[in-house]
Formats: C-alpha cells, structure tokens, sequence
C-alpha cells in the first residue's frame, strides 16, 4: 500500500471512528414541548368538539392520546405555577393569583422552596427554553403605571428579576411578565430579562411566540442534547384581539346564538366518543334568556368569531412548530403535551378599570382604548379592550356547567393532548378516562429525563413533589393514580376520588358541600350530598387533610 494510499485510508477510518463516536453519544433522551393555552373553553377545538379550524392540534389528537378527565387549578397563574413544580399552587407560592402584603395567603411569586421543570432538567443535560406568558412572578403597583402600560415610560423591571424565567432555569426567554397584554403592542414584554420597548407594525403576539418557538427549536436541535420548551400562548384570553383576516373566516358562524352552538358542538362531541355514553351529559342552560330577544345579537356574535380567530392563529403558529419539529428530525421523539390553564373565562370586562394593573387605557400613539360598557365597539381592533362573557364562555366549556375560577367542571377540566410518535403507540388516536393533574407534568418530565428529583436547590429545601408520572398511561392506557386530587381558589373547593366522586363547595359563608358521582355524572347535575352522607363526610375530612397539607390559608373572613 502506497502512502497517500494509507494516509486516505486512515481518514477514512478516523472519520468513521468519530462518526460512530458522535452516534453514540446522542442523548436519546425525548425532546419535551408543553404548549398552554389561555382560557381555551373545553370544546373549542375540532377535537373535543368545537367548530373551529385547529387542524395542526387535531392531528396531535389523532396521532397522539386525548384525555377526558385531566385537570387545571381553575386559574391562569396557579395552574403555571403547579405545571411548572409538580406542586398544589399554594405549595408553590401562588394560592391566590395576586400579590398584597396586607392579606394572608396572598402571594404572587413562584416560591423558592419550589424547583420548576426547567431548573431540574437543565442540570441534568437539556436545553431549556420559554415563550410566551409567565405570570408567576409577583408586580407590583408603580405611580405611573397608567404610562407604563401605554409604553410612554419605561422602568427596566416588570418584577423583581430573580424571578424572571431565566432565573428560574430557562437558558431563553421571549414573552410576558405579566398576565393580560395587548395582542399588538404588549406590556411587560421581555427577551431574556431585558426589556423589549419597540414592535414592529405588524407585531401581534401569537404569530411572534410561535416564530420564536421555531428559531429555539432551530438552534437546539443542531446540539446532540435533548430540549424542553415551554410554550404559553396568551391566546384566547381577552382582550378579544385578531387579525381581520382571521375573523373575517367566522364572521357567520356565531349568528345562532349561544345554545345553537353548544348544541352543536355536543352532537359532535358524542360522534368523537369524548365521554363514553354521554347521551345525557349536556347540562340545562345556565341562562333562560333567548338569543333571538338579545339585543345585542351582532356585538355577541362578533365576539365570539374573534376568539375563534385567536385559537386559529394559535393553531397555524402550532402547525409551524410541528413543522419545525419534521424539518429538524425531532417529531418522531418529542413529547408534545397540549392543554389550557382553565376554562373559558366568564369575565366582563366592562366591569374593570382602564389604566390599572396590567388593562391600559390608551395605546402608545395616544388612541383611547374603549371598554364597551354599551358595546358600541364591535371587538377586534387594538382600541376594543372586550371579553366573551357568561352565555359564550358556557357554550365554550359545553358540556360542562361554569366556567374559569370555578371547580365545578367547567372551571377545572382542560383538552389535554398528548402526542409522542416513538413512545405512544398502542394508545395512538384513543380517549383516556384517566384522571390527571397538571402537577403530574413534572413527574413526567423527570420520568423521561431519567433525572432525580432534588430535596434541596440552590441553597432551599425543596417541598416533596405531588404529582405522580403519566407515562405508564402513555404505554399502557392506565397507572396507579392519585388518591385523590384536590383544588381551592378564592374559596371556590372541590376534590376528587379515585373512584369518581366529586365534591363541591362555592365561595360563601352559609354555603354547604356538594356531591357528585363523576362515574354516572360527569356533568354534576345531580346533588347526591343527602343520598350518601358518609361518603360526603369521608371526602370532606380528606378535603381539610388536603388543605392543612398544602398550605391552603383561608380567604379573609371566610372558613
């Protein structure tokens, strides 16, 4: 053999050693992608039974596992910070959803004595990356809040720093501090923990956190490490903002009123077998008024096409993900998990205050932003600062009873998808009647990550985590399950057994214990609290066990 002959030949074999080398040392790990709605009614998409064009997210849904009983904690920030920590939201610092010194119980910041997903898989090899809203971090009031929100002042935090999301383990950051933004010039907008003061002037929101979900995709997919990403839509919570192309596509669909479409939409939630024998689930109407004496048929019927624009745009920026995920060859072992933070919001908000907190009452070039008292200011635009109200948001949670902030179903029950082409097989395309929590996310992640779960970070002890895996339901369609799972917002309580029963209490002094079996009656239509007193008394002792264990402080002046 001649030497240039060797020399070739070496190369080549070092070539093929460092080849194999890289090959070996892929971590094949899966990738792990949860994308959170806001807001997002139980039926709004095709999948669960809705009329609105989510084809990306219905593909998940068939080529992936639907849940039937998965559950939120009935809020937007509590249920972040209980997906986030494998945690009950009081546990993790968030039990009531605002920050105020003088109240017990109130606290509006992640506590330290929590560990979230990213801080835990970052340490143990993947690249961690957030878009969207956080929300979990406590903001305070400033005297110029009222400019701040209308970008005519700047201050460089919108919290304390050390609660920003980089600081919480995520390498990257794009989106909110706080929770209620402009869809086309939001507050409270960062890059990392710097703030970011300008838009371009086709900026809307949706379309900005899905691009940049797709360039993180981009650049850690050309690392051999694995990646968890957060993606947290602020999609469709109010206001009711979308872009004219989006609405223009249901700009008749909503003309039939509220229960033409929860009827609808239950039909097709039986066609779909969402509840097995769900016959006689869809629950009487809320409201006794009719749609055809509402006065205000067009304003309603345009508010409801808008937020069906917004869970459109989300579901196109979803199918550029998945997209990203193909082009990048990491579809195939990326769990996506799917699901929504709580039901579709009952809120009016002509009721609130404009220049206050997070609701601005101009735009950054001076327009008044209108909070349509009379609905004389159909939604959509910028300067529309509007929201569903009731009669929509029950027709949304269909077939449930209430809605966000509640524990009856409505308020607690999330669409959750969970899709992972290499690791759910023999239960792609079915529907799970298995109850889960959003505290059993980070259980799962740590189960995929094979990592180990700290009793101590950064210096703090860390709080036992509550959730339980999901995986053995993605492999086997069942798993030993909680007990029970357990909720309270604003006084609003509820726990659930194992073995179906429901209990119920709303916020109030003179209210009582309600009861529920879920196995005949998932819908909560029939009290049975008097028909089976002991086990209404069992549920009820658990329910204070629960609460003493968890950190639940009482609503002032109630019990």
């Amino acid at each position: 053999m001649n030497t240039s002959t060797l020399i070739s030949s070496t190369i080549f074999c070092l070539g093929v050693q460092c080849f194999t080398q890289t090959l070996a040392a892929k971590d094949k790990r899966p990738n792990i992608l949860i994308i959170l709605a806001d807001d997002l009614g139980y039926s709004d998409l095709g999948c669960y039974g809705g009329e609105i064009n989510t084809p990306n997210i219905d593909m998940l849904a068939k080529e992936g596992l639907r849940f039937n009983s998965f559950y939120n904690t009935s809020r937007s920030c509590p249920t972040r910070a209980s997906l986030l920590t494998g945690l009950y939201q009081h546990q993790a610092g968030i039990g009531r959803m605002t920050f105020n010194d003088n109240l017990p119980g109130y606290k509006g910041t992640l506590s330290h004595n929590a560990v979230t997903i990213a801080e835990v898989l970052k340490d143990n090899g993947y690249h961690t990356g957030m878009i969207g809203k956080w929300h979990i971090a406590e903001t305070p009031l400033r005297k110029d809040q009222r400019e701040w929100l209308a970008h005519h002042v700047y201050h460089e935090e919108f919290a304390d720093k050390v609660n920003y999301p980089v600081n919480r383990g995520f390498e990257n950051f794009y989106g909110t501090i706080y929770g209620v933004v402009d869809y086309f010039d939001p507050f409270s907008l960062v890059n990392g923990d710097e703030p970011v003061k300008e838009v371009p002037s086709d900026y809307y929101i949706t379309n900005a956190l899905s691009d940049s979900a797709v360039v993180y995709l981009d650049r850690y997919s050309k690392d051999e490490k694995p990646f968890f990403m957060y993606l947290s839509y602020t999609a469709p919570h109010w206001p009711l903002h979308a872009l004219p192309e989006d609405i223009a596509k249901y700009e008749d669909t909503y003309k039939n009123g509220w229960q033409y479409i929860r009827e609808k939409r239950y039909e097709k939630m039986k066609s779909l077998g969402i509840f097995d024998g769900c016959d006689n689930y869809l629950t009487e109407r809320q409201f006794k008024d009719k749609w055809e004496d509402n006065k205000d048929k067009e304003w309603d019927a345009r508010a409801m096409a808008v937020h069906a624009a917004m869970v459109d745009r989300m579901d196109k920026g979803i199918g550029n993900v998945i997209q990203a995920l193909k082009r990048n060859n990491q579809l195939d072992n990326t769990l996506i998990i799917f699901l929504s933070d709580n039901g579709c919001s009952n809120e009016d908000c002509q009721n609130y205050s404009p220049g206050e907190n997070d609701r601005p009452d101009m735009t950054r070039d001076g327009r008044q932003i209108v909070y349509p008292h009379n609905k004389e200011v159909l939604p959509g635009s910028e300067t529309s600062y509007a929201s569903l109200g009731a009669r929509w948001a029950n027709a949304a949670n269909t077939p449930f009873r209430f809605w966000k902030a509640k524990s009856y179903e409505g308020g607690i029950c999330t669409p959750m998808i969970a899709y992972w082409p290499k690791g759910i097989k023999k239960q792609k395309g079915k529907i799970s009647s298995q109850k889960g929590h959003v505290i059993d996310i980070m259980a799962t992640c740590i189960d995929l990550a094979n990592a180990k779960y700290p009793q101590e970070y950064n210096g703090n002890q860390i709080i036992p985590l509550e959730g339980k895996s999901l995986l053995p339901i993605f492999k086997k369609g069942k798993r030993e399950g909680h007990e029970y799972i357990a909720f309270e917002h604003f006084n609003e309580k509820a726990l659930i057994s194992n073995d179906g029963w429901k209990i119920v209490k709303v916020s109030g002094k003179n209210s009582k214990w309600e009861l529920y079996n879920l196995n005949i009656d998932r819908t909560e239509m029939h009290n049975v609290a008097t028909d089976y007193p002991d086990i209404l008394e069992n549920l009820v002792q658990k329910y204070d066990q629960w609460s003493k264990r968890c950190m639940v402080e009482p609503f002032p002046g109630q019990k």
